[in-house]
Order: C-alpha cells, then sequence, then structure tokens
C-alpha cells in the first residue's frame, strides 16, 4: 500500500448529493465548494476517516445554547455557554461546530467584529479543540446568553 501525506486543514464540511461529493474549502476571507464527482461511498468513507481521526470528545453544553443571527457569509448562527466556556458555529453549509475553553473575552470581541469571518479565522480556528455537532437542540434567539 502506498500513503500520500494530506493536509486537510482548510476543508471545513463535505457532503454528498446527486452523485457528487461536495467539499467546502476555507481559502481565508471565503469558502469555496468545490464539488467532484464521486459515490456515496466516498462521503461515507471520508465520515468514517473522521471518526477514526477525531477522537478527541467535547463535552457538550449542559443547557441548549442561545444562538445568536450573524451577517457573514461565513455563519449563520454563534452562540455561547458562560459556565462552560464553550462557543457554538453554525456555518452557512449547515455544519455546526463546538469549540471548548473559549474565553469571555474572546466571545465579546467575536460579537463586536466588523468581519466574523477574518476574527474566526485569525482567533479561533485552530485556537480551539472543537467538534462537529451532528445534532443540536438549540434556543434560536436574539437574546444575549451572558
Amino acid at each position: 500500500m502506498k500513503f500520500s501525506k494530506l493536509d486537510l486543514g482548510n476543508l471545513v464540511a463535505v457532503g454528498h448529493s446527486d452523485g457528487y461529493l461536495g467539499l467546502l474549502i476555507d481559502r481565508g476571507d471565503e469558502f469555496e465548494l468545490v464539488e467532484v464527482p464521486a459515490p456515496i461511498e466516498a462521503y461515507e468513507g471520508l465520515q468514517h476517516v473522521n471518526s477514526l481521526v477525531n477522537t478527541n470528545a467535547l463535552p457538550a453544553a449542559s443547557e441548549p445554547l442561545k444562538m445568536l443571527p450573524v451577517q457573514s457569509t461565513m455563519a449563520t448562527l454563534i452562540g455561547y455557554d458562560c459556565n462552560d466556556r464553550i462557543l457554538q458555529v453554525e456555518f452557512s453549509s449547515g455544519s455546526v461546530y463546538q469549540y471548548v475553553d473559549v474565553e469571555p473575552e474572546t466571545w465579546e470581541a467575536l460579537q463586536e467584529t466588523d468581519s466574523l469571518g477574518r476574527f474566526y479565522n485569525n482567533n479561533i480556528k485552530g485556537q480551539y479543540d472543537c467538534q462537529r455537532m451532528d445534532y443540536i437542540d438549540c434556543d434560536y434567539s436574539e437574546e444575549e446568553c451572558c
């Protein structure tokens, strides 16, 4: 078996529809959706590899997070649990990620930034352990959680 080193650090999400594998790639200031012909087994294989590689289980928030709608091409909703210090981001692709041990100051700065995507790339992505959440029970409202 021949191995090739992979760096998938900019791959944000994968999906499959109508015989195409969709790859959401973070290009810095924007996201790009690339579609390549592939059977559903390719998607299932990537999901399986992700479960093998991503073994860091993060604590889930004890209460459903209050999610705030945001004006951004990167994300649609953000939320924060003050007690557990968990930041949750719902990306425009529909995928939801939680980031652990996020300082309250980072949450405050995220809410006040002019560019959510730029702030995320510079201050959150790669700075905190994260986990993709397949199902989240959230209270979508405009109330602040802290």
